[in-house]
């Protein structure tokens, strides 16, 4: 059996609160970003939309543009924050998501930008499911009213410890992603997102033990801290599920870091106890992960 994971892995999940002011939500993630780093944290991820408030009417205004890349500081100060923030706390930095602007076609796109810990650019995903929904009573929300669809799925290496998948919050409804980025190898997918009140309540928990459950992989949730002052309200609750759909660590509401301890032995204990990856029938139905699949290409 292939290890994924090849060394134990400490993992944070910051879950804080954005403001209005970017500047403010960049110094509060640095410094978030260097406790969970004093902690022993190897990879650490932010939230979605975490340098600024999450809704169509503020994603032109905080949009930064990311390429040609690597951006100057006055396009991008986020890029530059992280890649500094990767610099100085040695760590992985999953950079939750930004509004992106790219100037080519005038689109803009809900963008997550991934750092190793000598601050190189590793990744960039755009959101490929945008969350578009409408549920009679509860909530409407149609993030197409501004951004654009990604349309590649993002497969990292992390050396030393393998490969994690990454994606964005709605993206976790679709299992397609998270099945191909599981059998390209990754021992875990991680997902910044800001479910809201009426979905969190119903699906947040259950759609990472689904992933998890269906690929025998390690799945984390990155929210933003719930704030009922503004617009949009988050459900928080950010969570590390284990290979067996296990949930390991979640937080609650407020603004708080989550940490886990990832291990390659679990995830070969799982696949041992309950095979699915011997008894899949390719016979029987197509391999998702064989079919036409694109890629994001890595930085050189």
């Amino acid at each position: 059996m292939t290890t994924l994971l090849h060394h134990p892995l400490k993992l944070a999940l910051i879950q804080l609160p954005t403001t209005a002011s970017k500047a403010a939500n960049l110094l509060l993630a640095r410094t978030k970003v260097l406790e969970a780093s004093r902690a022993g944290a190897s990879l650490i991820v932010l939230p979605e939309c975490f340098n600024s408030p999450y809704g169509t009417s503020f994603f032109p205004r905080y949009a930064e543009t990311l390429l040609p890349s690597p951006p100057s500081e006055v396009q991008s100060p986020t890029y530059h924050a992280l890649a500094a923030l990767a610099r100085d706390s040695k760590s992985y930095i999953v950079g939750g998501s930004i509004p992106e602007f790219v100037p080519e076609t005038k689109n803009y796109h809900n963008t997550s930008l991934t750092f190793s810990p000598e601050g190189h650019l590793l990744a960039t995903h755009r959101k490929v499911h945008l969350f578009d929904i409408d549920i009679p009573g509860k909530i409407k929300f149609r993030e197409s009213d501004a951004l654009s669809a990604g349309d590649k799925i993002t497969i990292v290496e992390v050396p030393p410890y393998g490969k994690i998948g990454i994606a964005i919050c709605y993206d976790i409804r679709f299992p397609e992603l998270a099945t191909i980025a599981a059998r390209q190898g990754c021992f875990l997918l991680v997902y910044p997102g800001a479910f809201n009140l009426t979905t969190g309540a119903l699906h947040w928990s259950l759609q990472a033990r689904a992933r998890a459950m269906d690929n025998q992989v390690y799945v984390a949730l990155c929210s933003p801290a719930r704030d009922m002052q503004a617009e949009y309200h988050a459900w928080g609750h950010s969570m590390v599920v284990d290979s067996n759909a296990q949930v390991v660590a979640e937080a609650g509401e407020g603004d708080e870091i989550v940490y886990a301890e990832l291990n390659g032995d679990r995830i070969e204990e799982t696949r041992r106890g309950i095979p699915l990856y011997q008894q899949r029938r390719f016979d029987v139905y197509p391999d998702v992960s064989e079919g036409k699949v694109r890629y994001e290409e890595q930085p050189t």
